[in-house]
């Protein structure tokens, strides 16, 4: 479906050639198109501002988006996986590429659904088939392919509810803290790392025998832990080549110094001290490029981003588990870092010509600040009027929960807003996000005011 009548070319000119007399050809340097990003966090919004800014864009779809992609593009109000719903908006706006920013469409094979259909199947969708999207969609898949491709990870046995007194018997054979982690889908509250070997040992009957996480803890993969310090590195891939972006580091955890209960992530950081290029060098000859020729080997089609988080242990990376999609906030600043055309490199993805495709990022580096609701990851209200976005200044504010309510932004998740700021520091990056954190006004707002403070003097 990329555009391709006059009106819809934008660099495009005529040329003559003397060796067929008469006959003109078009010379088409770019495609004006249109495009739609799935989504409605801080992921979608940092998607949606760099799209906002390609040559080759004519019109910018986000559904069902927020407060914050309203500035970027056109907002509907589509559930991600109403894939009804998405192919009826595909076919009456033209569009010419899909974006896919969260994991659950995926994992219920959104790009699988284009492939089937007569309309949609020539649509580019950026992400990968319910193959490819098992990476996160399974644990216990993920590990068998990293052990399969002699990816590093930790060992591991994966359980269910009629293994369960071994699953006993392995954690046992561990030292703590103890790993477990349902193998499907759990909205990201899937993990659990407890010091405690009866604690453990009652949370694994918990989440096969009492379906704690739902159909998502019908099996559990148990691990052992890996000592180190912890990063995310992203691939974007079109299932031959591949382009690495920049490394980030994310901050899980509600309170200051990495303390109380994992949230979908407080802060991030990029690039990181202890990611230097002999590290990711290591990432890239031990599970990049492992993981790629895996995927071709299994048959499986992957075009997309892979999000590999990862373990530096003592200087060797060691997978944690892959995801299908980007990261969030790590998103926040991965792609301000990013120099080059993101929608080009996107078009690259879908015509697998991504190795032809130019990609560069900034020097500076950047680092974002979430802002929550009062009371996340617990029990928090919604519909909080939002003051201040306009005082801010040297950051960007990328919208995570917000809508419109009779013109105003207010509040409408746990996650509200990253700050997101470019410097040549860490400490001057992090300064302007605290900065402007502080102009923005909410009732009960919070976010941590550590973050990258342990990375500002780091020594390895």
């Amino acid at each position: 479906m990329l555009s391709s009548t006059n009106e819809n070319i934008k660099n495009s000119s005529i040329t003559y050639d003397p060796g067929k007399a008469g006959i003109f050809y078009f010379c088409i340097s770019n495609y004006i198109m249109n495009v739609l990003i799935l989504g409605s966090g801080g992921r979608e919004h940092a998607f949606a501002w760099k799209i906002a800014q390609s040559k080759q864009l004519q019109n910018l779809y986000i559904a069902p988006g927020n407060a914050g992609t309203a500035n970027c593009g056109t907002n509907v109000n589509i559930a991600v996986t109403d894939f009804e719903g998405i192919k009826n908006l595909v076919w009456e706006k033209d569009i010419d590429l899909v974006l896919v920013g969260p994991e659950d469409p995926l994992v219920k094979g959104i790009h699988d659904y284009f492939l089937q259909d007569d309309v949609l199947k020539e649509v580019p969708v950026i992400g990968p088939k319910k193959d490819g999207a098992q990476l996160e969609g399974s644990k216990d898949f993920s590990k068998q392919f990293m052990q399969k491709y002699n990816v590093p990870t930790a060992k591991y046995e994966t359980f269910t509810k009629n293994n369960l007194e071994k699953g006993y018997t392995f954690l046992e054979s561990l030292k703590p803290p103890f790993v477990l982690k349902a193998d499907g889908l759990a909205a990201g509250k899937g993990v659990l790392i407890l010091n405690d070997l009866n604690e453990a040992k009652n949370e694994l009957k918990s989440m096969l025998m009492d379906a704690k996480f739902g159909a998502a803890s019908a099996k559990v993969v148990i691990e052992e832990f890996l000592h180190g310090i912890e990063l995310s590195v992203f691939v974007l891939t079109d299932g031959k080549s591949y382009k690495i972006l920049p490394a980030a580091k994310d901050y899980k955890r509600i309170g200051e110094g990495d303390t109380g209960l994992n949230t979908g992530g407080m802060g991030a950081v990029s690039p990181v001290p202890f990611a230097d290029d002999a590290f990711i060098k290591k990432v890239e000859e031990r599970v990049i490029k492992p993981t790629i020729n895996g995927l071709n080997k299994e048959g499986i089609d992957y075009r997309g981003f892979i999000f590999i988080g990862l373990m530096n242990c003592d200087g060797d990376p060691s997978v944690i588990e892959y995801n299908c999609r980007m990261g969030d906030p790590e998103t926040e600043v991965v792609i301000p870092r990013i120099e080059s055309d993101l929608l080009d490199l996107l078009i690259g993805v879908g015509s697998q010509t991504l190795h032809e495709k130019k990609y560069d990022t900034v020097k500076e580096t950047a680092t974002t600040v979430v802002m929550v609701s009062g009371g996340y990851p617990g029990d928090f209200e919604k519909g909080k009027e939002v003051t201040g976005l306009t005082d801010t200044k040297d950051s960007l504010v990328f919208h995570s929960g917000t809508k419109f309510d009779n013109e105003k932004v207010v509040t409408n998740g746990g996650r509200v807003f990253a700050v997101t700021s470019l410097g040549n520091s860490i400490e001057e990056a992090v300064n302007k996000s605290f900065a402007n954190a502080g102009k923005i006004n909410y009732d009960k707002k919070y976010f941590r005011k550590d973050i990258g403070k342990d990375l500002i003097n780091w020594k390895s």
